[in-house]
């Protein structure tokens, strides 16, 4: 059951790109942008072949060259004083020179640039590169998973994996804090950071991580963690302008707290609880998160038994009668059904490019005005 739900948000999550046409909320036009990926790393391909050819004919130019030059300048006179090799000098200098200058001028980049150019426009851009970053975080909430588990892709479920590099963590745990979600900012930065101090190799600054990761701590409600982070950010750092003056903020509201009374304290230590996940606006989303986690309803063994496989006719509907469909009972109450080898591959892919054109965003009905729009946490299409 678990694996089972798990791939449905991850299609959903792998869905998050392009929102000039909503690309981001299809797996099927997903796949646009896989094959445009693929013709940019053949051109790509391409464009470094020409280079190499073109240096590897330089490099034969300069080692004919250098022989050459070596051998002439130790007799000079001697040298030239052969017809052929004076009038081959003057050929060289004038002529093929030029051509060499030429040829180091060539760009070969043309052919390149121009397809990159005119894919550029299927590109995602910021607003996509958002969405699929709150997809990631709400496919961590639905099923509990940990920052470091989704880093090193060890999701149930899934075929190809791949892991989070720290700048990725970063950037999911800054596009966190631009929405004041200072949770996620924590969890996400302090894998960031994790991976930093483990070595490995990236262009994420931890300045610029413990930065962003104190400042959410103490917006947590952690305020001694938010002291410790900011004293090792300063570490790094000592000028640091906004880690010095967080460090004397910091200092200043626990000597405050410390001067107060017993009942003050305690008041003091209400306000500074640490804050967990955000509440989300629907109430119905826990019950849908342990559904997809499979704490839902179990069915019991008594009832397991009741449950069956068949070949269904459609009551004796001549379209069935010497093909009957393969039914299975999946679940009593409600009944829910499960038909398998309705449709073959074949017509299953017909259907999916004959729907693709007219896929469209799918939308709610604002419970206020009655308009449909979109939803940030429905991300499908229809």
């Amino acid at each position: 059951m678990m694996t089972i739900c798990l791939i449905l948000p991850l299609l959903g999550l792998f869905s998050l790109c392009c929102a000039h046409t909503d690309f981001f909320t299809s797996i099927g036009h997903m796949t646009d942008l896989l094959n445009t990926e693929k013709d940019l790393v053949l051109s790509l391909k391409d464009y470094i072949k020409a280079e190499e050819l073109k240096l590897a004919q330089i490099k034969t130019w300069a080692d004919k060259l250098d022989q050459l030059t070596d051998t002439a300048t130790k007799d000079p006179e001697g040298f030239l004083g052969h017809p052929v090799n004076a009038f081959k000098l003057v050929k060289r200098l004038n002529t093929e020179w030029v051509q060499l200058e030429n040829l180091v001028l060539k760009d070969m980049s043309d052919g390149f640039i121009s397809n990159l150019t005119v894919q550029r426009q299927y590109f995602p851009n910021d607003e996509d590169q958002t969405g699929a970053a709150k997809a990631l975080i709400r496919l961590q909430d639905t099923y509990n998973l940990d920052t470091d588990t989704l880093s090193k892709g060890n999701l149930p479920g899934v075929k190809h994996k791949s892991s989070l590099t720290a700048e990725d963590c970063f950037e999911l745990g800054k596009i966190a804090y631009t929405e004041a979600d200072y949770y996620h900012t924590e969890l996400w930065m302090e894998q960031a950071l994790q991976q930093l101090d483990s070595g490995e190799e990236s262009t994420i600054d931890k300045v610029l991580v413990l930065d962003y990761l104190s400042y959410a701590v103490y917006q947590q409600g952690d305020l001694d963690k938010a002291l410790m982070l900011t004293k090792r950010l300063l570490q790094l750092d000592p000028e640091h302008q906004r880690g010095n003056g967080n460090l004397r903020y910091f200092q200043y509201i626990m000597s405050k707290e410390e001067n107060k009374t017993d009942s003050t304290l305690s008041d003091g230590a209400e306000s500074r609880a640490r804050k967990g996940r955000p509440k989300d606006h629907l109430p119905e989303r826990q019950k849908y998160e342990k559904l997809c986690r499979g704490e839902g309803v179990k069915m019991t063994p008594r009832r397991q038994k009741k449950l069956f496989c068949r070949y269904y006719d459609g009551n004796r509907s001549p379209s069935f009668i010497l093909s009957p469909s393969k039914q299975e009972d999946e679940w009593d109450k409600p009944r829910i059904v499960r038909y398998h080898d309705i449709i073959s591959n074949e017509e299953i892919a017909k259907v999916k490019e004959l729907a693709k054109p007219r896929l469209r965003r799918a939308t709610i009905s604002n419970p206020v005005t009655g308009v449909l729009e979109t939803a940030h946490y429905r991300i499908s299409k229809s």
